[in-house]
């Protein structure tokens, strides 16, 4: 898969917000700080641009700030220093039209529990011109929502299944998921996944979604994103990862003697009892493995655990 899908200029949704909805990106966070009481730092100068058709899959620890981070990128939460812009507008004081653009599923579905489903589909069609009933309809039947039943009665996967169609149903230009299928099982998981790639691939729209489910990313992330330590330590392609990211053991010298001869970027460093482990990024080439060195290729989950340990 291509790691970037544009979105056509000659779209309607492209023309809403003017010349700069049309070249600004649909995420631009610049210098984000975000603390709380006892835990400074949760977000620490954080700098994120998300390009047109982009879908990132977003790693972090638990309590690494993923929700926090996601909530500020779509003006739910102050940061106290930095900025946020979303296809060239403020974060903070989004107009109509910038809001019919956005998605957004929480971690935990925040929906009216008096009101039946039928209603609640209802009351936000009056809020989005381009609501698409067609498939509001095909993904109710799909997942065997009843219209009928109070949100309260309905089980905790079918409230999640529920704020997805809500989310997708007035097809966002930008859509931001949170732990979006943490409440679902494997074959809900599963076609969900499957929608949302339609939606990237039928409409361009950037995704950007949190998830501890590895397997989930590797399905659908055409990016990973790595959040630690309030920042944003890597971002690129799956398939980058893969080919360019190395593991390093050795000594302080054999690895710097490699990491020089071979143009690489040094992502972590470990030292311990004279033995060195890095974390090394090669865009070209990698050594190969002697008596000095052991160079080792990672899975996602091996390199999610040396960048934020």
């Amino acid at each position: 898969m291509n790691q970037t899908l544009t979105i056509g200029q000659g779209s309607a949704s492209a023309q809403v917000g003017g010349a700069d909805a049309l070249t600004a990106p649909p995420v631009r966070a610049s210098g984000l700080r975000v603390d709380f009481k006892g835990q400074p730092g949760v977000l620490s100068g954080l700098d994120w641009t998300l390009e047109p058709g982009q879908v990132v899959g977003l790693l972090g620890r638990n309590g690494a700030g993923k929700t926090t981070l996601l909530e500020t990128l779509l003006g739910l939460r102050e940061s106290q220093a930095g900025e946020v812009r979303l296809f060239g507008q403020p974060a903070m004081t989004p107009d109509d039209a910038l809001r019919e653009r956005l998605g957004y599923v929480p971690q935990h579905a925040a929906l009216f529990e008096d009101f039946s489903v039928g209603d609640l589909l209802r009351y936000f069609r009056s809020f989005y011109p381009r609501w698409n009933d067609a498939k509001v309809d095909g993904l109710m039947s799909r997942w065997e929502i009843p219209r009928d039943r109070t949100i309260g009665k309905l089980s905790q996967g079918q409230q999640q299944r529920l704020s997805i169609v809500r989310a997708l149903a007035h097809e966002p230009d930008l859509l931001v998921l949170d732990e979006p299928v943490a409440s679902l099982d494997p074959a809900g998981r599963r076609d969900f996944l499957r929608e949302l790639v339609d939606q990237v691939l039928d409409r361009g729209t950037t995704v950007v979604f949190s998830t501890h489910i590895l397997s989930d990313l590797e399905r659908v992330a055409f990016n990973i994103a790595f959040l630690h330590g309030g920042r944003i330590v890597l971002q690129a392609p799956q398939d980058a990862l893969a080919e360019e990211v190395r593991l390093l053991a050795g000594s302080a010298a054999a690895l710097d003697a490699a990491v020089t001869a071979h143009g690489g970027q040094v992502l972590r460093r470990r030292e311990a009892g004279g033995s060195s482990r890095w974390l090394v990024r090669f865009p070209d080439r990698q050594p190969a493995s002697d008596a000095t060195l052991r160079c080792e290729a990672l899975n996602l989950e091996d390199l999610f655990l040396e960048l934020t340990q």
